[in-house]
């Protein structure tokens, strides 16, 4: 049996790969650990985690995700992004346990008008962005045997994200304003944690960084659409320029991924992002 842990498992990722767990019960022991049980920012916490279940494998999915509150808690975003990042990767690799971590599309300013390539230069524009990128970095330095998934607008069933509050709102006013003038991919949580798990518990373990989210464009506009018609309400959703609604954290524009590379390395097909938003529907 192969013993994977998975940090951050509280969060939509970590819930979502949860959901799959019974799926590999016969090959498979997975421990799920959050903040509470295990400090990621301390080598001796994790050193002792990974020995007492004799762990092969770690899935990273903790990160200090509050874009917005990172501007002011920069101390707080750089030690769970970037220097826990660090220490894993040097603990997985003094013990050989594999580590798969999560980044961000907001490692990039987006500048360009077409997908983001893994070999394309960071720029990011926010604390939470500059954490995440400067995570990789370190990740990769200390250990590169590492493996990297970008990715980027995560929602799911589970937890607090975009999806769950356009329904609320949704309930609540007639009419909302989303901003169109920031491009990306919605990323299914559930899309995601399936092809970690393949990745995790096949005989394929190519490192470095890849990107993942589902195929296709939108704008957080397009995506707030059709939540609503998906969710049957008559709420209208109107269009809105970034200016408009500002916040403490600027995000790229676009931030579109090309998913080529993880697409033919680990032979995946990727659903579009509107059937995984359907889907995703179906559980809520």
């Amino acid at each position: 049996m192969a013993n994977v842990a998975i940090t951050g498992a509280s969060g939509q990722l970590g819930q979502s790969i949860r959901a799959l767990c019974d799926n590999y019960a016969s090959s498979v022991n997975f421990y799920f650990t959050d903040k509470e049980e295990l400090d990621i920012s301390k080598a001796d916490s994790i050193r002792k985690y990974l020995r007492q279940y004799s762990c092969t494998a770690l899935i990273n999915c903790a990160a200090y995700t509050a874009v917005d509150k990172a501007e002011t808690e920069q101390e707080a975003a750089y030690l769970i992004n970037r220097d826990a990042a660090g220490i894993l990767a040097n603990v997985c690799r003094e013990l050989s346990v594999k580590l798969l971590h999560i980044s961000t599309d907001f490692v990039f300013d987006g500048k360009k008008n077409t997908p983001y390539r893994e070999d394309d230069a960071t720029a990011p524009l926010s604390v939470y962005g500059k954490s995440k990128a400067e995570g990789e970095l370190l990740a990769l330095q200390n250990n590169p045997e590492v493996m990297i998934i970008r990715t980027g607008w995560l929602y799911s069933q589970y937890g607090n994200n975009f999806l769950k509050t356009i329904l609320r709102l949704c309930q609540e006013r007639e009419q909302i304003n989303v901003v169109f003038d920031q491009v990306g991919t919605p990323t299914y949580a559930v899309d995601l944690a399936t092809v970690i798990l393949k990745i995790i518990t096949g005989n394929k373990w190519i490192p470095g960084i890849y990107h993942f989210s589902n195929e296709g464009v939108s704008s957080w506009y397009d995506f707030a659409v059709n939540i609503a018609q998906l969710s049957g309400s008559r709420c209208r959703v109107l269009p809105i320029e970034t200016s408009q609604y500002p916040t403490p954290a600027q995000r790229p524009p676009y931030s579109v991924l090309n998913k080529q590379k993880i697409r033919s390395v680990y032979e995946i097909s990727i659903s579009h992002w509107q059937e995984s938003l359907a889907r995703c529907m179906q559980h809520i």
